[in-house]
């Protein structure tokens, strides 16, 4: 992991711990864990947003204003607004897709879930994506929630992560291996 990206982790860990406890003391994850989603959905959406938790040009005070009138807009949960907020304040916004991660990875964990990040060629049909969440259900002795991405240069096949173990099932990469094997031959 680079340097810069483990930074913004870290800080996105201190700021994801703060809001999770607390949302969980206030008995809150549920409405929390919408948020969550509606805010990731959010951030893909909309390049304004993404520029504006980027932006090194735009101020603290306009930083936290738009903060504010989206927090308020999308209902987000009260601490999650603080923390916006404060991430604001302090010039942290731009750690905010970590964030989400973060949290939604917390509140997973914390229901007895994990998370399997799946890329396949083509988008998985609803019977698909159940058959493999049951099959990793069986695997690893969980519920296991699917986020799923499309990449077409995988060709076929697919590329599951859950937690530190990642199966690479791609036509893509079992040509790369054929490639390698040519190599080593001639």
């Amino acid at each position: 992991m680079s340097e810069p990206a483990s930074i913004s982790s870290g800080i996105a860990a201190r700021y994801a711990t703060a809001i999770f406890e607390i949302s969980k003391e206030g008995k809150s994850l549920d409405k929390l864990e919408a948020n969550l989603g509606d805010l990731q959905s959010a951030l893909a959406d909309s390049a304004d947003l993404r520029d504006l938790i980027s932006s090194p040009v735009i101020s603290r005070a306009d930083q936290g204003a738009a903060i504010a009138a989206l927090g308020k807009k999308m209902d987000l949960e009260t601490v999650l607004q603080n923390g916006l907020g404060l991430m604001a304040d302090k010039r942290r916004l731009f750690v905010l897709p970590q964030l989400v991660k973060q949290l939604q990875e917390m509140i997973s964990e914390d229901k007895g879930e994990m998370t399997a990040e799946v890329t396949s060629a083509r988008e998985l049909t609803i019977a698909q994506a159940d058959k493999l969440a049951q099959t990793l259900k069986a695997r690893m002795g969980k519920d296991v929630k699917i986020n799923a991405t499309v990449d077409e240069s995988l060709i076929g096949g697919l590329v599951v992560k859950v937690g530190s173990k990642m199966i690479d099932t791609s036509i893509r990469s079992r040509l790369n291996s054929l490639q390698n094997a040519m190599k080593e031959v001639g």
